[in-house]
């Protein structure tokens, strides 16, 4: 079974719910980050435009965190956080994903120009790198080992949902570059890609965090089931499945339930046979008080013998000479 199975839809209903939650944190940080990576560009010229790049790059990931930890605050159906404490709650986690998404990308770029099919792999088992981070908490590297665990036996669900989101991307760039072609390139390319970045991260966000939700209920469960004796003991319950109480159909030496007694075929006193079959039951044989009597049919039955101190009648018979 697919645990993945219209996470994209899924994805597209919290996005149209909380449109304007996740619209305006990804907004703020885009629009943030172009106005200092500005006046950067203005101010120290070459050296101000390498340091606005490289701001633009941290607003980047501080963006993946963020909408990370608001995806995890709206799946209850409410946005409890403002976007100043969504941003504040995904600041401690920022370098780490810092450095896990420098590795990864590395290593993937490594593996794509190398063989292409290396690279590909390690997309798809390192997919929820960073909502492990801001979700559990981990540190850069157990992240990694942490993202393929969660992965596992499920890589190519992954990576056709993969697949979808970036088609999905591309369409949407594709659609925003035509519609703002008419303006000069500069303009053009900016625009774009604020817009682009404003309306997409989000929904990119949604699906690589729903990802991890899907995987994390995924592996909940043992792949094949639960193990064999859980769900079905191999030995028969105690007390149970049909069992009858004690002295109904019984047969000495089996054990308690499906209709089996321990102690025998009537309870006490009905005609009864020796024991083990009866504990005291009738007919009683020797060992028992006078032979022939029972303690159910008759009270201490049978014919008292001389010397007994009790009276005939008052325990069942009459007394001998």
């Amino acid at each position: 079974m697919n645990p993945l199975s219209g996470v994209l839809s899924e994805a597209w209903g919290m996005y149209k719910t909380f449109a304007k939650h996740l619209l305006a944190i990804a907004f703020v940080i885009y629009l943030v980050a172009a106005i200092v990576a500005a006046l950067l560009s203005l101010i120290g010229g070459v050296f101000g435009a390498l340091l606005g790049t490289l701001v633009g790059v941290v607003a980047g990931y501080l963006l993946q965190a963020t909408l990370v930890k608001a995806v995890q605050d709206i799946r209850d159906g409410r946005a409890d956080m403002s976007i100043g404490e969504t941003v504040s709650a995904a600041t401690p986690f920022l370098w780490a994903v810092i450095g896990a998404s420098i590795l990864a990308g590395i290593a993937i770029a490594i593996g794509l120009v190398l063989v292409i099919v290396p690279g590909l792999i390690l997309i798809t088992i390192w997919a929820v790198i960073i909502p492990v981070i801001i979700i559990e908490g981990t540190g850069v590297f157990a992240a990694f080992s942490r993202s393929r665990q969660l992965v596992r036996g499920h890589g190519w669900h992954v990576f056709g949902t993969l697949v979808l989101l970036w088609i999905i991307q591309l369409v949407v760039g594709i659609v925003l570059g035509l519609i703002f072609s008419a303006l000069p390139h500069v303009l053009s390319n900016g625009l774009s890609s604020v817009i682009s970045g404003t309306l997409i991260a989000p929904f990119v966000a949604l699906v690589v965090t729903l990802v991890y939700y899907r995987l994390l209920s995924a592996g909940q469960v043992p792949p094949g089931g639960p193990a064999p004796g859980y769900a079905e003991p191999p030995y028969p319950p105690p007390y149970g499945q049909q069992n009858q109480p004690y002295g109904q159909q019984g047969a000495q030496g089996q054990p308690y339930g499906q209709q089996d007694q321990p102690y025998g075929n009537q309870p006490y006193g009905q005609q009864g046979q020796q024991y083990p079959n009866q504990p005291y039951g009738g007919q009683g044989q020797g060992g028992f008080p006078d032979p022939g009597q029972n303690y159910g049919n008759q009270n201490y039955g049978g014919q008292g013998n001389s010397g007994q101190n009790y009276e005939g009648d008052n325990y069942g018979g009459r007394p001998q000479p």
